[in-house]
Formats: C-alpha cells, sequence, structure tokens
C-alpha cells in the first residue's frame, strides 16, 4: 500500500481528514513543560494524546526543529505519533540537485510523505516521486499573500505558473504518489485546480488561523474522498491560557474541526 492508500485507511478509521500541525514554538510552549529535557516533545506528546482520534495525519513543520534537541523531538514525535497509528506528513518544502536532493529524501525513510518545491524542475524531486511507498506534496498556489508574486504570473500560455505547476505535478504522477499543496484561502483557485487534476489529492491548509474557506476545502480538496485539510496553531495553541489544561483545548479544537469539516463531506 502507497502513502494514499494508508492514508484512505486512515480517514475511514477516525472519519476525519483533519491534518493536525505539530509546530511547537518554543516561546508558546507552556511553562510547566520548559523544563523537560526536550520541551518540544513534551509538548507534541500532549498533543497527540488530546488529539491522534481526530487526526487523519500529524504534520510537523521541519522550521521548528532545525536544532540538535529539536530533531530529537521530532525523532521521538514521529514514533511516537506512529506508535498511535497515525501518519506523520514533514513539511518541509525540500528540492534541490543531484547528491542534496538525495540526501533530502532520504528523510521518507522515516516519515510517510513530505512537501517538497517544484521550482528546481522535474530532477530536483525525482528522489522524491521514485519512492512508490511515499506521499509526495508538491507546492501549487499557497495560502500566504505573497504567493501571488510568483505563483500568479502569466506564462505564454495564458495560464498562471501555479496551473502549469499542477498539470507538472499530473504528469509526474506514474507511481500514484503525488498531491498538491493548495490553500483555502481563494476558493475559486481551489475549484479551478480541481477541475484539472481531478485525481490528485490536495494538502490544504488556511483553514484555522488563516482563516480559509473550509467548505471549499472540503468539496475541492478531496479526490475520491483522500486529501487533508491542515489546521496548526488554531489547534494546538487553542488552550495557551490554559496551563497545564492546554492539551484538553487542543483536542477540543481538533474535534470541532472534524465535525465542521465532514458537513461537507459526502
Amino acid at each position: 500500500m502507497n502513502f494514499f492508500d494508508r492514508l484512505h485507511d486512515r480517514i475511514r478509521t477516525v472519519d476525519s481528514v483533519v491534518s493536525v500541525g505539530l509546530d511547537p514554538d518554543p516561546s508558546r510552549i507552556p511553562a510547566h513543560l520548559q523544563e523537560h529535557d526536550l520541551p518540544r516533545w513534551a509538548f507534541n506528546r500532549r498533543i497527540i494524546d488530546a488529539t491522534h482520534e481526530h487526526a487523519a495525519v500529524y504534520k510537523p513543520n521541519a522550521a521548528f526543529y532545525e536544532d540538535p534537541d529539536g530533531w530529537r523531538a521530532l525523532e521521538e514525535t514521529i514514533a511516537y505519533a506512529h506508535g498511535k497509528d497515525v501518519p506523520v506528513l514533514l513539511d518541509a518544502k525540500r528540492a534541490d540537485i543531484g547528491n542534496t536532493t538525495r540526501q533530502y529524501a532520504e528523510m521518507l525513510e522515516t516519515v510517510d510523505a513530505i512537501t517538497v518545491n517544484p521550482y528546481m524542475g522535474r530532477d530536483s524531486l525525482q528522489p522524491f516521486l521514485a519512492d512508490e511507498e511515499s506521499g509526495v506534496f508538491i507546492l501549487c498556489r499557497t495560502s500566504n499573500p505573497g504567493g501571488a508574486d510568483i505563483q500568479d504570473l502569466e506564462l505564454e500560455t495564458g495560464e498562471p505558473v501555479y496551473e502549469r505547476v499542477a498539470a507538472l505535478a499530473d504528469l509526474w504522477n506514474d507511481n500514484d504518489n503525488v498531491g498538491l499543496v493548495v490553500g483555502a484561502t481563494k476558493p475559486e483557485e481551489l475549484e479551478e485546480l480541481r477541475e484539472q487534476v481531478p485525481e490528485l489529492p490536495f494538502l490544504v491548509p488556511g483553514v484555522g488561523a488563516q482563516g480559509g474557506d473550509a467548505e471549499a476545502a472540503v468539496e475541492y480538496g478531496l479526490a475520491d474522498g483522500v486529501g487533508l485539510v491542515n489546521s496548526s496553531r488554531g489547534i494546538i495553541f487553542a488552550g495557551e491560557e490554559q496551563g497545564e489544561e492546554f492539551a484538553h483545548a487542543s483536542g477540543q479544537a481538533a474535534k470541532r474541526l472534524k465535525k465542521r469539516l465532514n458537513q461537507y463531506r459526502e
């Protein structure tokens, strides 16, 4: 079974398309966890305990772990999530050339899926695409305002860059392991991209703190019921003012998001 087959089963098991972003900003970790050997791991463990029944996947962002203690915390987090039968999608946005991108792709030995950046073309993604068992989510239309600086540029064909990226991703999907990252902040673009690539699952960020369109995220983000809608800060910091009870609030936030999204699932 490849990643999207496993994800399909996970979505059915927990009746959820919620991706929980594990972005443990050290400045926002509760004070009672700061004295732990690995505060980010201590924080993530409690989040996972509180949310795993509602999570289709966990999505740690590599930026919050790129130091020695951070990588240790990430390793513990991945193992613990797998122990709860939850896949892990590393939000790393990796890609490069030659042996560098091959080295980046070795992370797929540890996680189940990864995000990648297509700016350098197919050869920069080939080691990821060649891994038949892992998921590869290609950045396509991001939810940040500055994404328009490049993604909206019109090509000679009349199509914007992000539509060309979607078309290329579809061509690169020889192993049925490719998805797209498409933000929820512009639902009309979600709809257009779904029409263009009907079979590619989307990872849809922007529904939580960024206020994206939940209905559009579900209606256009899923391909045959498979896709992910991510919330990071809106879940993991839902109990930021509740001290030692923070994780309970995170669990309730994940449950609410699952219920909200399930209104729009068939």
